[in-house]
């Protein structure tokens, strides 16, 4: 059983895209999301610098755009989709719920609805890695920290206020390592609140599908079956944490046991080699990976 999955915000890095334009096809492809995300995203995917495309507005965006314009090269049909944070509106498109156009047009408001709410306060995120998940979870409560994103494997990301972080960074739980994330915000917490009524009104004005292909929810790792309710968990996973262990559960569980994680690929993939031992797994990063993924599918 082969799971396709789409990583979140954080993976991308400078350049990432330019191997991928020289595929028949994918510039013309990204030329035309272009327009819709109201970005350059060949620019910002090739020649920008790692500040450019942290911006919030730039890297939700091009991140939708990668996942999906690697889909589209690898060609797989997939009994399982998932995405990572905003890596779940590339996972919708695939799935059928949205039209790529519709993700893109709604991952641009979203992008620019959590860079204006994370302006108001200054905010950040820490992945907090190793350590006993209980007493991790109390330090996180002791400062007032939300565990943001859950991921399974021995990580979990902390977000709040920089001296929230600064605080829990004198005052690290027992074996654990904290690494800071190049992101301009704490995302999946109340200080995205204002973000969920731009969404909301957004997603007013699209008539969803049922999804063709099994899709997983980061809200709860549940297989969600409503193209309506999908997109409803869209708008609200803004300001509520990525359960991504929950989503690794049910999918093994569900007997998976392939796992293509799209452009650009690497964090998933890693957090599976950890939480879904035995799983065969190959992280889209260059062209070059196509054959590996391909292979796996055999």
């Amino acid at each position: 059983m082969l799971v396709l999955v789409a990583p979140g915000q954080g993976a991308q890095t400078p350049g990432f895209l330019s191997p991928w334009l020289e595929l028949p096809g994918l510039a013309d492809r990204l030329s035309a999301w272009s327009e819709v995300a109201g970005l350059d995203l060949i620019a910002y995917g090739t020649t920008a610098d790692a500040d450019e495309i942290r911006d919030t507005a730039v890297a939700q965006p091009l991140l939708v755009a990668a996942s999906l314009a690697a889909a589209e090269a690898l060609g797989a049909t997939p009994d399982l989709l998932a995405g990572h944070s905003v890596g779940e509106l590339a996972a919708a498109a695939l799935a059928g719920v949205l039209t790529p156009e519709q993700a893109l047009g709604l991952v641009r408001e979203r992008g620019q609805a959590m860079a204006k709410a994370a302006a108001v306060t200054q905010t950040g995120m820490t992945a907090v890695l190793g350590g006993a998940e209980d007493e991790v979870l109390a330090s996180l409560d002791k400062h007032g920290l939300t565990p943001a994103n859950v991921n399974g494997a021995g990580q979990i990301v902390a977000a709040g206020t920089l001296e929230q972080l600064a605080a829990f960074k004198e005052e690290p739980p027992a074996r654990a390592r904290l690494i800071p994330l190049s992101v301009a915000g704490a995302f999946h917490t109340v200080h995205m609140a204002p973000a969920v009524e731009r969404m909301r009104q957004a997603a007013a004005g699209l008539t969803p599908a049922d999804p063709h292909t099994r899709l997983l929810s980061n809200a709860d790792g549940q297989v969600v079956e409503s193209g309506a309710e999908i997109l409803d968990r869209l708008v609200t996973q803004v300001s509520n944490p990525v359960r991504w262990d929950s989503c690794m559960e049910t999918m093994a569980g569900l007997g998976v046991t392939a796992m293509i994680e799209l452009l650009p690929g690497g964090t998933l993939t890693g957090l599976a080699k950890r939480g879904l031992r035995g799983v065969r797994t190959v992280a889209l990063k260059t062209p070059d990976d196509l054959d590996s993924a391909r292979e796996l599918l055999k």
